[in-house]
């Protein structure tokens, strides 16, 4: 059985405002992303993994900065696009690992409607998509609350008959 891992990583500015999407969940806060898109530096980073796994580039290719069709975009739709992409080259999520580098918002709270939603559009269980939210320790631009940062990890396999 043929597998493939790929890694993600994505970061954008925060500034004040009332809140932002993370994972494909709205969380309501005193902060928000600067971006082109929603920002949902988690999907993102999903989005480089799955594509890195496939051979198939980055996100930035796909969906240009540029773009004004992706002006506000809703992320999910950038990984169902990616996610349509890994199909058709016949391969299916085993697990997705993600880690979320921020001091604000706490994730706690969002972290199970995060790994639902995202499970259910990789088409996986939900045990197969993890989230971790680390602080950084009050340390650099992340510590001083002026971005976030995600990585993710992705393992596929062939589902070729």
């Amino acid at each position: 059985m043929s597998m493939r891992i790929g890694h993600g990583f994505d970061s954008h500015r925060l500034e004040a405002g009332e809140g932002m999407r993370l994972g494909g969940v709205w969380i309501a806060c005193d902060w928000r992303l600067v971006a082109h898109s929603d920002g949902d530096a988690l999907i993102h980073a999903l989005c480089d993994a799955l594509l890195g796994a496939i051979g198939g580039g980055d996100i930035g290719r796909l969906f240009p900065d540029n773009d004004p069709q992706n002006q506000g975009l809703d992320s999910r739709i950038f990984l169902r696009e990616v996610m349509r992409r890994v199909r058709e080259q016949q391969y299916e999520v085993v697990n997705a690992d993600m880690t979320l580098i921020a001091q604000v918002p706490r994730m706690a709270p969002h972290a199970r409607a995060i790994q639902d939603t995202l499970a259910a559009e990789l088409g996986v269980e939900p045990e197969r998509v993890n989230l971790k939210a680390k602080t950084n320790e009050g340390m650099g631009h992340l510590g001083r609350r002026e971005g976030i940062a995600a990585h993710a990890v992705v393992l596929l396999q062939c589902v070729k008959k």
